[in-house]
């Protein structure tokens, strides 16, 4: 009994706590307050005071503990590093005489029985990788010592040509130039012009309303339009890419061809000049044959159609490089020679047939015919061109020829604006001058 008793007291003091706490829990009102005999003022909430804190010992290390602590985690200050292959080489042709010194002082204490060779063998491996790695950057360095140039047999062996190619890009000091990465940047150029080249028969298998004399007027008239308004010359090869690319697989109507043409001529613009001509402008050059709104949907036709791939090589991209290389042996930069090829490479333009010619080709035999007219007591060829135009004189032959008949007009064409510009007094009228003999006697030999 006394033990349900104390159980049920037990259980009145819970209910009474939980009562309490739902009392405290409900709105204390004036007319409850006064009931209850409490006072109406709300009591602010007690702050549960914090006990005081102990203060804690200072965790903070002196400048030199810290210095103690973190010496393993220094680094070492970046050095110099644009002669690091030099420096490696030296480096490590000093460790090779110092291995080898230190072979021969390890196997006469092995002699003596000092040392145990078994325990130096991973040392002696190292010392040999050293040697084999020096040896071999010796080798590619005497490769290329006064511009010998080894090539290699089908059987191994090694075959060395005194050909004596002159470096092109040790000298130039513009950085504009890349000279770092310049062979680099045209070994990608002379793969990317394989890609998107225009079809060589779209005259035949595309065109149903025009023909090559067609284009040939198309172009000339283009370039009395250049040099109205003053473009340079990478715009005018631009404007004939994307005219050929264009008209490869679109039939165009011989209404719509000089719509065309200034089409591709004001997209060429915005591509390459600092300062492109306006729309309007190439409207006024057709005595507004066209309208503002036709030039804009055939742009937005060409563009469209070409996917906008407008960075292409063309002949004017590779002729600036063999220029360069045609004059790495003359202390004196020929300019006469410079605009006899700009000269003969800007003629194929208007000829259909060039077309069958890559654009490197055509400006290494632009280059070999221009040595040619201003000089035949030597051969136009050297091995520097033939070094960075990646042609022989041979594979050259079908090109120079035809070149050459353009040069002399044998066919009496009529398309004289290529000829007007360069006979100029600017261009030194390179455009007058003929070689006394045939390039004909090169290749007969």
């Amino acid at each position: 009994m006394n033990r349900a008793f104390s159980k049920h007291r037990n259980v009145k003091k819970e209910t009474i706590s939980t009562t309490k706490m739902r009392d405290n829990n409900v709105r204390v009102t004036r007319s409850r307050a006064k009931a209850l005999g409490v006072s109406s003022s709300p009591s602010r909430p007690a702050f549960k005071q914090e006990p005081n804190r102990v203060p804690r010992p200072n965790n903070k290390r002196m400048a030199s503990d810290y210095t103690k602590v973190c010496n393993h985690k220094r680094r070492a200050v970046l050095k110099d590093v644009t002669n690091t292959l030099a420096e490696s080489i030296i480096c490590a042709q000093d460790n090779v005489k110092a291995s080898k010194q230190g072979r021969k002082e390890t196997k006469q204490r092995a002699k003596e029985g000092l040392v145990d060779v078994d325990e130096d063998k991973s040392k002696l491996a190292e010392d040999m990788s050293k040697i084999r790695m020096v040896e071999s950057l010796d080798a590619s360095a005497s490769n290329f010592r006064d511009g010998e140039v080894t090539k290699q047999k089908e059987d191994g062996s090694a075959v060395t040509d005194c050909l004596q190619v002159i470096d092109i890009d040790s000298n130039i000091q513009d950085p504009q130039f890349c000279t770092l990465y310049a062979a680099s940047i045209y070994d990608s150029i002379h793969v990317a012009e394989l890609e998107q080249r225009p079809s060589i028969s779209y005259m035949v298998q595309v065109q149903r309303d025009i023909d090559p004399n067609m284009r040939g007027i198309l172009i000339d008239w283009l370039v009395e339009v250049s040099e109205e308004y003053k473009l340079v010359s990478d715009t005018l090869y631009l404007t004939v890419n994307l005219i050929d690319r264009f008209m490869s697989h679109n039939c165009i109507e011989k209404q719509r061809l000089q719509l065309v043409g200034v089409t591709c001529m004001l997209i060429a613009s915005k591509y390459e000049e600092i300062c492109a001509p306006r729309l309007e402008e190439f409207c006024f050059i057709t005595d507004n044959t066209y309208t503002r709104i036709e030039v804009l949907s055939m742009e937005i036709q060409v563009l469209n159609f070409l996917h906008f791939r407008l960075s292409v090589p063309t002949t004017k991209t590779f002729l600036r490089r063999f220029i360069q290389a045609a004059q790495a042996s003359e202390k004196v930069p020929h300019i006469e020679m410079e605009f006899l090829a700009n000269y003969i490479a800007e003629l194929t333009l208007m000829e259909y047939t060039f077309l069958r010619f890559l654009p490197s080709l055509i400006a290494a035999s632009a280059v070999f015919l221009a040595r040619w007219t201003l000089d035949q007591s030597n051969h136009p060829w050297n091995p520097t061109l033939q070094h960075y135009t990646r042609y022989e004189a041979s594979a050259l032959k079908n090109t120079v020829l035809a070149m050459e008949d353009l040069q002399l007009n044998t066919s009496g064409s009529n398309l004289i604006a290529i000829r007007t510009k360069y006979n100029q007094q600017k261009f030194k009228r390179v455009a007058t001058l003929t070689s006394p003999k045939r390039v004909t006697t090169l290749f007969s030999r």
